[in-house]
């Protein structure tokens, strides 16, 4: 009866081996498959990053001439102000002058 039950936890121990062993088979090719695609996505990425090399001098160049707008832009904004402050006045005028009243819808 020993001997059955020392080559019964043998045959079990084998077992969990073998099994064990062939999991990590199952890993190994599925990180290897996986190792494989990461490759082929660090070629893509790279690529995409020499394609693209050429925008950075240009974005820099194009914020540069953006901020000299937006500098610019506080002015105009002044003068446009200026501007339709000043148009009802002057189109009042003309009105007055006239003697006519204005037409009504309708």
């Amino acid at each position: 009866m020993r001997v059955l039950l020392i080559i019964g936890t043998v045959a079990e121990i084998l077992l969990v081996v073998g099994v064990l062993a062939w999991y990590l088979n199952q890993v190994a090719g599925s990180l290897h498959r996986t190792a494989e695609q990461l490759a082929d996505v660090t070629w893509g990425v790279r690529a995409v990053e020499t394609q693209t090399a050429r925008i950075g001098p240009g974005v820099t160049r194009i914020n540069g001439q953006l901020a000299t707008i937006a500098g610019a832009l506080a002015g105009v904004a002044g003068l446009a102000e200026a501007a339709g402050a000043a148009a009802p006045a002057a189109s009042a005028a003309p009105a007055k002058a006239s003697g006519r009243r204005p037409r009504t819808g309708g």
